[in-house]
């Protein structure tokens, strides 16, 4: 082990044990909370305040014992048709040090957009030293203590991570005796040929699985790794959002459930089935643990795996699913759990001890039904096991539009400060909350009122495309909205068509792949995008829906409307 790492690790306590007596206390300090607790809803008793704003996409966080938040964030082609990142590295350094609930110190770090740099989701503390992923690495950065940042550059722990397909994030975690385990997501939907297509069968064997799909464990005490097939830890996991620990070590993570079972499978499915199936989990993984994909999803109302339709499943099948490593709890379909923390601290009540706090990113594909998620919800726990239903803690991040494109917010990294306030970070604005609580100790788990949000209502336009009747326009603008024939387009590109991180713009004056005639729109739409310019993915062929030559032409008849008011 070099000298330099050996020395950063002894200095582990310096740097995480330096915590006042409020802190050691176990009492968060009483910040004077915003009326609107920054516009969440939150159950009685619990505090908001915006602790930072506006720091461009922040991914997941870590809180050192000094209080320090340390923060990652990401610019990538999840998010190019957002704006640019701020100037500076994507690591963001915040302090508060006058103890009113809002940082008041903020330093950058790591790398920077103008030198190519794209930032990451994954970071952690662990004996002195701040990991972070950096694009396809995981960089250690040595700290000192009392420095708000770290002045030099990382070293490399890890290299080489898979950044092609549907899932290029990388969060991580590191157990107490130095293992890091690392997500890598699979690179498609249920590993089928071609990729979210209508009736396309399953690869068999999965050859993505041997570098997506699951977890990889690597030393954190070690530079120069390579990402590799022989390190896979566990299996069958599409894509983990976040991984975390309990007080006694037991390892916790959450999985993003599989899409388009009712647009692509709709001999088996009914378009409602598609909506709530399968369900998003909170798993406890270990060494050597299958979860079942692609072969296998999980139905949360029958409580049981079962085939996916690309390995010959019909809906009711369960086959070699029977014997899948199960989850720890289950939650509705879509809603895109995006990092988990356990709360080991003592300022909330005790009824939150040892529980999961889930970051619901929000959904994309529930259509028919209105997307949602775009919440925090709370698992109670015991001994790693569920101990109770799940809760609404924090709603409102989404402001009027339950949409990727249209919400104000969206949670996306959770952490429990020494101190036992909850952060909650934003990937939208990068906006962070902190979350405080000032009532009685015994208090129940109580739920926070759910904000409703506004349906999404595409654009009527009063002009037609030259030889298209208003009938037609009308099926395009419900294929649009899912409303009819499995569309997803609305929920790439929004009720208002101007994009989202998923999809381009639709409304002009400039287009990106035609001239923005409804010839040039469905031509587009029938033959998909492969290598999308300015959003996170590819668009299947249609969509990834079973259209008609008809059926394009309607729908590119109402994208043509939207830009044509």
């Amino acid at each position: 082990m070099p000298l330099a790492l050996r020395a950063a690790m002894m200095a582990a306590p310096l740097l995480l044990g330096s915590t006042c007596a409020l802190m050691a206390a176990g009492k968060a300090p009483a910040p004077q909370c915003a009326k609107d607790n920054g516009g969440l809803s939150l159950p009685p008793g619990f505090c908001a305040t915006v602790f930072a704003d506006n720091l461009g996409h922040t991914r997941h966080l870590t809180v050192a014992g000094d209080g320090t938040v340390y923060v990652n964030s990401w610019s990538g082609r999840y998010f190019r048709n957002g704006p640019p990142a701020p100037d500076g590295g994507f690591v963001i350094a915040l302090r508060d040090s006058n103890g009113d609930g809002v940082a008041d110190r903020t330093a950058r770090f790591g790398g920077v957009e103008a030198k190519g740099g794209h930032g990451g989701t994954g970071i952690a503390l662990w004996h002195g030293a701040l990991f972070v992923e950096e694009h396809d690495t995981i960089v250690r950065y040595a700290m000192k203590p009392g420095v708000l940042a770290p002045a030099g550059a990382g070293s490399t722990v890890l290299s080489g991570l898979p950044l092609s397909g549907d899932h290029p994030m990388h969060p991580f975690a590191i157990q107490a005796d130095g293992t890091l385990l690392v997500n890598s997501g699979s690179a498609s939907n249920a590993c089928e040929s071609p990729n979210r297509q209508p009736g396309a069968k399953g690869l068999s064997p999965c050859t993505e699985a041997l570098t997506r799909a699951g977890i990889w464990a690597y030393r954190a005490d070690k530079e120069g790794q390579a990402f590799s097939p022989e390190a896979r830890w566990a299996t069958g996991i599409r894509n983990t959002g976040g991984i975390a620990f309990d007080s006694a070590g037991r390892i916790f993570a959450t999985q993003h459930g599989r899409d388009q079972l009712g647009q692509n499978w709709s001999q088996y499915y009914t378009e409602q089935q598609g909506v709530e199936l399968p369900a998003e989990i909170l798993f406890s993984p270990y060494k050597g643990a299958d979860f079942g994909w692609p072969t296998c999803y999980f139905d949360g109302f029958e409580n049981r795996h079962k085939l996916a339709p690309e390995y010959g499943g019909d809906g009711k099948a369960q086959g070699e699913c029977a014997g899948k490593d199960r989850p720890v709890a289950a939650f509705p379909a879509h809603w895109a759990p995006n990092d988990v923390t356990i709360y080991t601290g003592r300022a909330f009540p005790a009824a939150y001890q040892q529980g999961a706090f889930i970051a619901f990113h929000g959904s994309w594909n529930r259509a028919p039904a209105p997307q949602d998620g775009y919440l925090v919800a709370f698992q109670p726990l015991r001994d790693g096991k569920a101990s109770g239903k799940w809760l609404r803690f924090a709603d409102g991040f989404a402001g009027g539009f339950k949409e990727p494109g249209r919400a104000q917010h969206r949670p996306a990294g959770l952490a429990v400060g020494p101190d036992g306030a909850l952060y909650v970070a934003d990937d939208v604005r990068g906006r962070i909350w902190r979350i405080t609580y000032r009532g009685a100790a015994n208090a129940p788990l109580t739920p926070a009122r759910k904000v409703e949000a506004k349906a999404a209502q595409a654009a009527v336009s009063g002009r037609l495309p030259a030889g298209i009747s208003a009938q037609q326009v009308a099926l395009g603008r419900a294929i649009y909205l899912g409303q009819a024939k499995g569309g997803t387009c609305v929920g790439c590109h929004g009720s208002d068509g101007r994009g989202s991180m998923a999809g381009g713009s639709l409304v002009g004056p400039q287009y990106l792949w035609s001239d923005g005639s409804p010839e040039g729109l469905a031509a587009t739409i029938a033959k998909g995008v492969d290598k999308p310019k300015k959003a996170n993915g590819a668009m299947p062929a249609m969509g990834g829906a079973a259209l008609s030559p008809a059926d394009v032409k309607a729908v590119a008849a109402y994208v043509w409307t939207l830009g044509h008011p």
